[in-house]
């Protein structure tokens, strides 16, 4: 579709240089960009989400940055309706938007769209947060193992909240929360090119530890102390915080603590590379800008 707006939407692992790509093509192309980050939209949240710097914020114009409370309830629904009225306010003025982030969920309701889901049975969300609150984190995991393999094996199964509304759908509805999301592709009236940053995994690694690293010496511990008091609140059942939690709660040691969130950020990754590469309509490269552009010069 050349003769419609583009919005260029940047995905891949944590930690895989996304940013620095984002505010290249936001320069080359003088439009805004949208995080596509179910972390960085929380104001309270800075260090372990790893937001763009301040100066970097004012340079150039971010959507779903700083724009909630972690008192308040973001899921991908919010998010859709959240960015399409975003890029529909940059494309008043410029011809292409830059969408970046790892959030696969999010992303795949701001290109595709999203299905209602029915209405949950209240006595399985009651017995399910009963079951939760008795037998804990670990039987949580395992019942979404058994009840939900696709969400055990592609969602945020660190994250306690976000699993018991998966087990909530599936025990009601028969299907996957993630089987609602995919019903029916609504069809934007913009055109979608999905880039895709793709290096060799121990490149990847080796950039996760040095983020932490940085994350660590940066106050991040510090950070975690402070958010103490909103630990159960769904936006801190997260990687870099919880295993912090541990550290304050007297569990771990501080280098276990920072060893602990290397280890779960790389498996996030992994999670990540696995539902982006499921998605044909991702153009991967390597984090060369001038591939980048040359191919959405090509392409629109």
């Amino acid at each position: 579709m050349p003769d419609k707006k583009t919005c260029i939407v940047i995905v891949g692992p944590t930690a895989s240089g996304k940013t620095k790509l984002s505010l290249l093509l936001a320069d080359y192309f003088k439009t805004s960009i949208i995080s596509a980050d179910s972390r960085q939209c929380y104001k309270e949240l800075n260090i372990g989400v790893a937001k763009p710097d301040e100066k970097e914020l004012q340079r150039i114009k971010h959507y779903f940055i700083n724009t909630h409370s972690i008192h308040e309830e973001i899921n991908a629904a919010v998010f859709e309706n959240y960015a399409l009225a975003a890029v529909e306010e940059i494309f008043a003025e410029k011809d292409y938007a830059v969408m970046v982030g790892g959030t696969g969920l999010y992303i795949k309701a701001f290109c595709e769209g999203m299905d209602d889901m029915p209405g949950i049975d209240e006595s399985v969300r009651a017995t399910l947060r009963n079951e939760y609150s008795n037998k804990g984190f670990d039987w949580l995991q395992e019942m979404i193992k058994a009840h939900d393999p696709l969400f055990y094996a592609q969602g945020e199964i660190l994250n306690p909240q976000r699993m018991l509304r998966a087990l909530e759908v599936k025990l009601s509805t028969g299907k996957s929360v993630f089987e609602w999301y995919t019903i029916k592709k609504k069809q934007r009236p913009f055109n979608i090119i999905k880039l895709g940053i793709d290096i060799p995994r121990e490149v990847l690694y080796d950039q996760i530890n040095k983020r932490v690293d940085m994350m660590m010496e940066a106050g991040l511990p510090e950070e975690a102390q402070s958010l103490t008091d909103y630990r159960y609140i769904n936006a801190l059942q997260t990687v870099g915080y919880k295993e912090l939690f541990d550290y304050i709660d007297g569990k771990v040691t501080l280098n276990e603590a920072a060893d602990n969130i290397k280890k779960n950020t790389r498996n996030y990754a992994k999670r990540q590379m696995t539902w982006f590469r499921k998605d044909t309509e991702i153009n991967w490269f390597e984090t060369q800008a001038d591939d980048y552009i040359r191919f959405i010069a090509d392409n629109t």
